[in-house]
Parts: structure tokens; C-alpha cells; sequence
């Protein structure tokens, strides 16, 4: 049995669903531990910060990706002392001039916070 299920289903489930180019899983659950919300909480695994990088992605507003990705969660989120918080950043590979993906990644902002006023 793995020492890090909740992070290992965490990976599983993207990848199985978005095929990443990359996927990074950071559990930030010692940090939150003295909080008073985890008083009697035991799990080690309840606050994560996950970065995907997918194609998956393209054309879905930050808001979209967030529900596929809390949609491929949802066991893990409901169940007792699984996971209480989830930091997510989603990207898109870019896509170079000849039309290959590059190496570079790309993050997607919601149009409202990149535009500018007339």
C-alpha cells in the first residue's frame, strides 16, 4: 500500500482523463495541520496544490477546467479526511509557428483580468 494514496489517486485520475504534459502534485497538508478546521483529523493527505498542464484545456475558461478537474475529484473531496483543500493552476502547451508544441507553457487568464479599459 502506497504511503501517499489520496496523492497517488489525485495523479492517477488527471492522467488518465487529460493525458498531461505535465502534472506537479505539492501536499501542503503540514502546513494546515494546526488549523482548527483538522482538529481530529488524522489523514496526512487534505491540502493539495496541483499544477496540469494539458490540451485538454484549450478553448475552456479557468472556471471550466477547475469543475473537470473537482469533477474527477469528487470521491476524493467528499469523503471523510480526504481532501479538505485544493490549490489548482491549469495550462495550456503552446503552440509554436509551424504549429508543434513547445516547450514553453502557457498559463490561460480569465479575459476580465487581462483586459484593459478603452
Amino acid at each position: 500500500m502506497s504511503a501517499t494514496p489520496m496523492e497517488d489517486a489525485i495523479r492517477t485520475k488527471i492522467t488518465e482523463a487529460l493525458d498531461p504534459t505535465a502534472i506537479e502534485i505539492y501536499n501542503d497538508s503540514a502546513n494546515h495541520a494546526h488549523h482548527r478546521a483538522m482538529a481530529g483529523n488524522t489523514s496526512p493527505e487534505t491540502h493539495f496544490r496541483v499544477l496540469v498542464t494539458s490540451e485538454a484545456f484549450r478553448g475552456k475558461t479557468q472556471i471550466q477546467r477547475h469543475r473537470l478537474i473537482n469533477g474527477l475529484l469528487k470521491n476524493e473531496l467528499n469523503q471523510e479526511g480526504g481532501i479538505h483543500a485544493l490549490q489548482l493552476q491549469t495550462k495550456v502547451p503552446e503552440i509554436g509557428a509551424e504549429g508543434d508544441k513547445d516547450v514553453k507553457e502557457v498559463l490561460i487568464e480569465d479575459d476580465a483580468a487581462t483586459s484593459t479599459p478603452p
